[in-house]
């Protein structure tokens, strides 16, 4: 079955895609991962989902709208996709995270937006969408979905590893057979230095392309250390958070609680200085050896290199050794959980959640045709090998 799995995150300066060709032969899936591609959100349509983001004040017609143009935004995506690719069995959009609603250390709501309808209408293909919020409502944050994926791909493998993901967010999902794997949110991994950018208008496209301007600033220890007071580095996982608390206005505050006025450059250098203090942090207080990487930090040569000096006895890799590039990997992860959702099979890592136990995800959006499901499968999932095809 040939899935294609889209997704923006936390970031939301474009949609990541991945085509996958699933074969289950006795209990093990392989993967062939046969396209992968990034595509922008045009400038104007980022503006306004920035500006429309806690904790900024927004409205129901607003919401509407963004909602109806980023489901069109993901479906020219899926349909220039499938005309490169090729044809696929079933799309998997995870939309746009516009909020997380987190109160006392539990999720009680998410909301992803970006119209599955208009996808499946362009594509005439069936779409599977809002795959976070079963897991919510079994007791689990919804996130990281990911580690579903990150079980698979890590399981067999020697010492104790962990998958690393510097999106917006960073997470990490922890694997050290027999105990069970666990994830969390760590903190802020892009959002924070992309809120900053955009804020001083210093680049149109709302990051530190090549951590250039990270590169030409100076630490300043006193915000940083603020910034790392925060509680939420404390709680204990699963913990789950997002730009509701990670955004502008939380940079201004942090600023103007210590009374410095820095330059842009200064300040970019300190936020990314934060992520690796943070992941580091929580790197070596977990005892990992194999980190394996992916997201948009993987392009940051300053985030990257920091984490190395800061983490000198452990091995830090992409995920592209694995199978799923680093950019594309949370693509490919949501369209393994949407082929384990048309097979009935839950595809959530309670462990990792949350959750009170495994859950099938998500809500189906019939194509063109009739909707005919594979017949179910009663086991789940033995092992997942992946292998790169890209057509790029």
């Amino acid at each position: 079955m040939r899935v294609l799995g889209m997704i923006s995150g936390t970031s939301h300066d474009g949609i990541d895609a991945a085509v996958v060709d699933f074969q289950l032969v006795d209990g093990a899936l392989t993967g062939a991962v046969q396209h992968g591609s990034v595509t922008p959100y045009p400038v104007e349509l980022r503006a306004r989902l920035a500006a429309s983001l806690p904790p900024a004040a927004t409205t129901l017609s607003e919401m509407c709208e963004l909602d109806t143009l980023i489901g069109q935004a993901f479906a020219g995506v899926a349909a220039d996709v499938i005309a490169a690719a090729g044809e696929v069995d079933l799309i998997v959009s995870h939309g746009q995270t516009v909020f997380h609603w987190v109160e006392a250390g539990h999720a009680l709501g998410t909301l992803q937006i970006g119209q599955p309808a208009w996808i499946a209408e362009l594509t005439g293909a069936p779409v599977v969408s809002d795959v976070r919020i079963r897991d919510i409502t079994a007791g689990g944050h919804g996130a990281p979905l990911v580690s579903y994926l990150d079980t698979l791909l890590l399981a067999g493998r020697p010492g104790r590893s962990a998958a690393l993901n510097l999106g917006g967010i960073s997470n990490m999902t922890v694997v050290d057979p027999p105990a069970a794997p666990y994830a969390f949110d760590i903190g802020p991994a892009n959002a924070l230095v992309d809120a900053v950018i955009m804020d001083s208008g210093t680049d149109p496209r709302g990051f530190d392309e090549d951590g250039r301007m990270a590169a030409s600033g100076t630490v300043h220890d006193g915000l940083l250390a603020a910034l790392l007071a925060d509680p939420y580095y404390a709680l204990p996982p699963p913990k789950s958070t997002g730009k509701e608390h990670f955004n502008g206005e939380y940079v201004r505050a942090a600023v103007a609680r210590i009374g410095v006025k820095l330059a842009t450059a200064d300040l970019v250098a300190t936020l990314t200085e934060l992520t690796i203090c943070t992941v580091a942090s929580d790197v070596l207080a977990a005892g990992i050896e194999v980190v394996v990487a992916s997201g948009g930090g993987c392009r940051n040569p300053v985030m990257m290199a920091g984490l190395q000096h800061a983490l000198p006895g452990v091995r830090i890799i992409r995920s592209d050794e694995l199978g799923a590039p680093a950019d594309e990997k949370e693509a490919i992860a949501f369209a393994l959980i949407g082929w384990c959702t048309i097979h009935g099979l839950p595809s959530n890592e309670p462990a990792a959640t949350g959750a009170s136990d495994r859950r099938v995800l998500g809500t189906i959006t019939p194509g063109r045709t009739p909707l005919m499901l594979p017949p179910p499968l009663d086991s789940p999932i033995r092992s997942l090998s992946l292998r790169l095809e890209l057509d790029r």
